[in-house]
């Protein structure tokens, strides 16, 4: 294997750094920053991670025959080592830097578009990424679900890669055709400095609710906020939603120019008149734009949080001159695997799919539901084994007094039994009145729900969403809901 070395000082330019030992006029076989990865030559950095530490790998990185080391603070060397050793303030910032002059500074030749907030993000990538191929620009993603280069699709182990993966991604996709990305920015990358090294073209704030506060995520609301907030100090124009009420802390210190869209009379762009639209099989909205776009629009999901999406997208999408219709035709046709994703299984009751998986989220959607008056509202949904037990009671209880009849079933046990987790929901659903079935094998849930969906009902299966896979003690077995629908359907 033929391998082309880069000199260390092409990736040093933007960095500020103190060589400890040895010298930058070097040349690198590559980079990297997985101690199992090391090969002769390399430049590796000391990644400090939730479960092991890059540096306590020093010494072992250098006899595998590492060059250069990225550290943050002292390493243990082989005795007589001659790699070279820079140390920098934060290895993680560090690494962007370097990944992005390692590839070439990909970002710098196209449009990034980075959308943040604690809903809405994965909605609003596909949509954006809808309307702009159909005003005739090459599109990549990265998000959530996956990473979309051309016809290749990448799934995702993180909404917001590591800055180096992330490099490769936009790489790629330069090399693709690309002349415009948008992505979801978590505020855990944004807190770990995945998205340094390049400029957003725009960045979008979609909302913000207490959520990801733990040991392994933020330490509290307000450096959940602020770490949201980064991302409108790291792009050229800010577009947020006027009505969130966290708006004016996120973007406390902004260096963009800044937009808003909403209902508020004060937004940029504005939706009025808003309708509930109700067809066979599928629900959803009409509203009128105005302000900075006036025309007419109808959105093919269901409530107030589908409308906020469709502003996003377009307050997005006129940066890009997407026509009016472009923006229309997007907004009906954009699908997105697991939210609120309509599967038409009969004319006479409306089945969805849709990722819902903590009461926040179900709450909202089964809220969103009941304004259409169904004659049945039915909630399936399990919960993820070895996960917080609140998390099961408060699902419950939300079901229980939203839901006119919840079936609990399973969801990634992982190391639980079935029975066990099932309890649990059945603990918070029975502080309300709600009507309740179990049923623990999901496939068996699902064809429940089909065979007696009634005329006019509305059935969720909640969870799940995009997952295709049902985790059982260590295994992944194959479990898409698309799939077994159809396959109950065939059975009829």
């Amino acid at each position: 294997m033929v391998i082309n070395m880069t000199k260390l000082e092409d990736l040093l330019q933007k960095l500020d750094f103190e060589c400890i030992c040895g010298n930058t006029n070097v040349e690198i076989s590559e980079v990297l920053y997985d101690s199992r990865k090391v090969i002769k030559d390399c430049l590796f950095i000391c990644i400090e991670g939730a479960n092991s530490d890059g540096h306590a790998y020093a010494k072992e990185v250098v006899e595998k025959g590492a060059k250069v080391l990225v550290v943050s603070k002292d390493v243990s060397l082989p005795p007589n080592s001659t790699a070279t050793v820079l140390k920098v303030k934060n290895t993680r910032y560090a690494m962007a830097f370097i990944a992005a002059a390692y590839f070439g500074n990909p970002a710098d030749k196209m449009k990034i578009i980075g959308i943040t907030g604690t809903k809405g993000k994965t909605t609003t990538t596909y949509l954006v990424k809808d309307m702009l191929e159909k005003a005739g620009h090459k599109v990549g993603l990265v998000g959530t679900i996956e990473a979309i280069i051309g016809d290749k699709k990448i799934p995702a182990s993180n909404t917001t890669p590591e800055s180096f993966v992330l490099q490769s991604y936009f790489k790629e996709m330069e090399q693709a055709g690309c002349d415009i990305v948008v992505m979801e920015v978590s505020s855990q990358g944004l807190m770990l400095h995945r998205t340094q090294g390049f400029t957003f073209e725009l960045g979008i704030f979609t909302n913000m609710e207490p959520d990801h506060i733990g040991p392994n995520e933020h330490a509290s609301f307000e450096e959940y906020m602020a770490c949201k907030g980064l991302l409108f100090k790291q792009c050229r124009t800010g577009i947020a939603n006027a009505d969130d009420k966290h708006c004016d802390t996120v973007m406390q210190g902004h260096t963009c120019t800044l937009e808003t869209y909403g209902f508020s009379e004060k937004a940029d762009l504005r939706a009025i008149n808003t309708k509930l639209v109700t067809r066979p099989g599928c629900l959803g909205v009409a509203f009128d734009v105005e302000g900075v776009m006036n025309f007419s629009v109808e959105v093919d999901t269901p409530g107030r949080f589908s409308v906020y999406n469709a502003l996003a997208a377009m307050a997005i999408c006129r940066h890009f001159n997407a026509s009016e219709a472009d923006i229309k035709r997007a907004l009906l046709e954009a699908k997105v695997k697991g939210r609120i994703e309509m599967i038409k299984v009969s004319d006479e009751f409306t089945l969805m799919i849709d990722y819902a998986h903590n009461a926040m989220a179900l709450e909202s959607l089964l809220a969103t539901l009941k304004e259409y008056q169904p004659k049945r509202l039915v909630c399936l949904f399990g919960c993820g084994g070895n996960r917080s037990k609140l998390r099961r009671y408060e699902m419950g209880e939300v079901s229980g007094k939203l839901a006119d009849l919840t079936v609990i079933t399973s969801d990634n046990p992982r190391f639980e039994e079935p029975q066990d987790i099932i309890n649990d929901i059945k603990t918070g659903i029975s502080k309300t009145s709600g009507k309740y079935i179990e049923i623990a094998d999901r496939r068996e849930a699902i064809a429940y729900v089909i065979k007696h969906g009634e005329p006019g009902d509305v059935i969720v299966l909640a969870g799940k969403g995009h997952e295709d896979y049902q985790e059982i003690k260590g295994v992944h077995y194959p479990m898409d809901e698309r799939v077994i629908i159809s396959e109950i359907l065939s059975q009829k």
